[in-house]
């Protein structure tokens, strides 16, 4: 009765299910998908398969450069099939727990890592005609035990063959707005593993959610071509003087129009000058494709030696 009374003081229980929303990403230009508890992915029939991933990350207080702070060190995998990945992937759920399952095959991929269910982060329906349910854990490590898989990595069983090998997520963005993060979110990613890499940076607070938003808005611009500029500012160029020397040639023939006996070789200068026209700017064309194969060569070298700087 007491016990009663005391429940009485508090107040009515908050109905079943009540429970808190549960949390999503919220990026523009990254499709929500529908979060759901383990318990409700638990519940699910036997017509879902489930997919189990990792994302092994690491405190880094390496700065780049000495001045671009690296923060942490997150490690996906590039695949067979050239996507990026996190390190997992189907469990049966006639033989296996989510756990068991996924440190099955971390241990053919990764080799020394074992995950539980503490790990656990979140599970998300997935679109497409499959049904598939993704769930995601998450772990932190030193950075030494991150080297040390990443080591060990190269000589599991599927390095070279379903895995080409680690790589790590820059999650810095360089001054000009694409180095780091922007850029490797470009890449092609497989299934969930970009939106599951932009949920955990979010949750995990290891990125704040507005330079989430900007490094995902930066990939979505359309890049202008700088050597298109470049061709089509000279072809203006020729063009330009061109018409320059034309319209002298028209404003002397108009002159010499007057006199009959100069009106033909004025019409005879002025095809010539046409010709001379067109002549100067197809060789000016060809001139420019030399120096424009070396511009690109030299875009192409200047991130390295801001790099070596």
């Amino acid at each position: 009765m007491a016990a009663v009374g005391t429940m009485a003081a508090m107040g009515p229980l908050p109905p079943m299910g009540a429970l808190p929303p549960l949390p999503t990403l919220g990026v523009p230009g990254v499709p929500e998908l529908k979060p759901l508890t383990r318990y409700e992915a638990m519940r699910l029939g036997p017509g879902w398969s489930h997919s189990c991933h990792a994302m092994l990350y690491a405190p880094n207080p390496g700065m780049l450069f000495g001045r671009i702070p690296l923060r942490y060190a997150v490690l996906m995998q590039m695949r067979f099939d050239g996507l990026l990945g996190f390190p997992g992937g189907f469990v049966d759920r006639r033989y296996w727990s989510l756990e068991d399952g996924l440190n099955r095959v971390l241990g053919l991929g990764l080799g020394c890592v074992r995950l539980t269910e503490a790990d656990y982060l979140c599970s998300h329906l997935t679109e497409g005609p499959h049904r598939v349910v993704a769930h995601f854990y998450a772990r932190q490590l030193t950075l030494e035990e991150l080297h040390a898989i990443e080591i060990s990595a190269v000589h599991s069983r599927d390095h070279g063959m379903e895995v080409m090998g680690m790589v790590r997520v820059p999650l810095y963005t360089q001054k000009d707005r694409m180095g780091g993060l922007p850029n490797f979110l470009a890449n092609s990613f497989v299934g969930t593993a970009k939106f599951q890499l932009l949920f955990a940076l979010k949750i995990l607070n290891m990125v704040p959610e507005e330079k989430l938003a900007e490094a995902v808005a930066a990939t979505q611009k359309p890049k202008k071509p700088a050597i298109d500029h470049v061709g089509g500012a000279a072809g203006h160029l020729h063009g330009h003087k061109a018409g320059n020397e034309l319209g002298k040639a028209g404003n002397e023939l108009a002159e010499r129009a007057e006199h009959p006996g100069m009106a033909q070789a004025g019409a005879e200068q002025l095809a010539g000058l046409e010709g001379q026209a067109l002549a100067e700017q197809l060789a000016g064309a060809e001139a420019l494709e030399q120096p424009v194969g070396l511009g690109a060569d030299a875009v192409a070298e200047q991130p390295l030696a801001e790099a070596m700087e």
